[in-house]
């Protein structure tokens, strides 16, 4: 069984950056990996993904501009490049992976394998 764990959450002011990681224990190469949030009593919110061969690539309309995706294949690992940062993005930040999806993605689809979620908190 895959397992996801991600790290680089934090408290930034607003406008400030983070990185977030998601280390896999095993090859990502067969998997499409998507990142989430989950702000306290909102629903759980597809924020970004992409695809197995990195050619697609979708961010929701809120990030777009300010976060990047992206993949190491050699380090098992992904990242989620988060600048220009915004009250609004306080949450809990999963990586999750499936490998249904090829080389396509989309930020809402379901996804298998789950991490434990990193926290974000932009706050002056």
């Amino acid at each position: 069984q895959l397992q996801l764990a991600e790290s680089g959450g934090g408290l930034v002011q607003p406008g400030g950056s983070l990185k977030l990681s998601c280390v896999a224990s095993g090859s990502l190469d067969f998997y499409s990996i998507g990142w989430f949030r989950q702000a306290p009593g909102k629903e759980r919110e597809g924020v970004s993904c992409i695809s197995i061969n990195g050619d697609s690539i979708k961010y929701v309309d809120s990030v777009k501009g300010r976060f990047t995706i992206s993949r190491n294949f050699d380090k098992n690992t992904a990242y989620l490049h988060m600048d220009s940062l915004k009250p609004e993005d306080t949450a809990v930040y999963y990586c999750a992976v499936d490998p249904r999806y090829g080389n396509i993605c989309e930020p809402h689809w379901e996804y298998a394998t789950w991490g434990q979620g990193t926290q974000v908190t932009v706050s002056s």
